[in-house]
């Protein structure tokens, strides 16, 4: 048993429930093989603040707990896991962000906040080409960086980029050090690492255990929700690395965009890009006709925020491409780069830092699942 001693007094009432309702799972056991959070909490006989969001961060939501529990409503003890965790990790993101007065603005206000911003600022880009008198020019060739310089361009989203990627580290080094306080990387902790990716990568814990998928609408196993997950990470990581060959052919091979439409970069933006129509829109779909009981609705707007954002970024991502030749072009450069701007501003403080928060708590667990096993031998 992991008995820490990281209990901390006080816990809010979204913590005392889930304290409540794990010492319930903790004595009924039936739902152990579902996902990692029932194994991580038979680790423990009392839990403490850190103890509880590392188990709701290390919940993936899927439902299928909810659905077999048989101390859930109508029974008095009223146990809903997905729920209570759903509510805790909400308050997780909200604590550990830096800064974190913004991290409350965008939990409080997802959608609202993150389609402003968009729009906002393809707004203001609209409007700076508007008075250049450049809004409905043609580009001969669609070369972009005739509108917008391109050192403007990596000057404007490499500073928002860098600052992004400083407020999620700092986020989850917070929460790393309340949840694992004595835990230090070291070179044997390799092949944790490893399980940890394979984990993330493959979504393993949205195959509710036995691999028919999870619940979403009623207590039928669908996969629909993993395969749309895989859909949207894929196809982002594809337009990342298009982003990232077109970096490489600008300072390196001296090949500046445009490029031709079967160019590497082009055509993984374009295979990217129709996976991050595809999968979010899928995974909007799956949002709206969620089970109200499987999650917080607080968290709804978040959730819808962040895939409504990776949508846009992708149509009018597609739309820049197939519209680059035409008066049109400036227009859909505008409003492209309005709502990549958005994403980048709202990243650290969205449903994008989950992924990040989630791969700490599954490090903790496998973690522990190797001492636990080292010490049985």
């Amino acid at each position: 048993m992991n008995a820490e001693s990281n209990l901390i007094p006080v816990l809010n009432i979204d913590e005392e429930e889930v304290n409540r309702q794990m010492q319930i799972c903790n004595a009924c056991r039936y739902c152990e093989g579902f996902c990692a959070v029932f194994p991580a909490m038979t680790q423990r006989l009392e839990f403490g603040k850190a103890d509880i969001h590392y188990l709701a961060n290390l919940c993936h939501n899927c439902g299928a707990c909810l659905h077999a529990c048989q101390y859930a409503a109508p029974h008095e003890f009223e146990v809903n896991i997905p729920k209570s965790m759903a509510k805790v990790r909400l308050k997780t993101y909200t604590d550990y962000a830096w800064p974190q007065k913004l991290g409350g603005l965008y939990q409080r206000n997802g959608l609202t906040l993150a389609l402003s911003s968009a729009l906002g600022l393809g707004l203001f880009l609209v409007l700076t080409l508007l008075i250049q008198g450049s809004l409905f020019s043609k580009i001969e060739g669609g070369d972009f960086y005739q509108i917008f310089p391109h050192n403007t361009l990596v000057t404007m989203f490499g500073s928002v980029f860098i600052f992004s990627i400083l407020a999620l580290v700092l986020g989850v080094v917070r929460f790393w050090r309340q949840v694992a306080p004595r835990e230090k990387l070291q070179q044997e902790h390799a092949p944790v690492l490893m399980q940890v990716g394979e984990a993330a990568l493959t979504l393993k814990y949205l195959d509710g255990g036995h691999g028919q998928g999870c619940n979403n609408e009623d207590d039928a196993y669908t996969l629909a929700r993993r395969r749309f997950h895989h859909l949207t990470f894929y196809g982002f990581m594809l337009c990342l690395s298009a982003t990232s060959v077109a970096t490489l052919y600008h300072y390196f091979m001296g090949w500046e965009a445009p490029y031709p439409i079967f160019s590497l970069p082009v055509m993984l933006g374009i295979i990217g890009g129709l996976g991050l129509l595809v999968g979010p829109a899928g995974l909007l779909y799956l949002n709206y006709k969620r089970h109200p009981e499987h999650g917080d609705q607080a968290q709804r707007p978040m959730d819808r925020a962040f895939i409504v954002l990776l949508f846009m970024i992708s149509l009018t991502g597609l739309l820049l491409l197939g519209f680059r030749e035409s008066t049109l072009m400036p227009l859909m450069l505008a409003l492209h780069l309005g709502f990549v701007m958005a994403f980048f501003l709202t990243m650290p403080y969205s449903k994008f830092g989950h992924g990040f928060y989630r791969c700490a708590a599954l490090f903790k667990f496998y973690l522990e699942t190797l001492k636990d096993n080292k010490s049985k031998r």
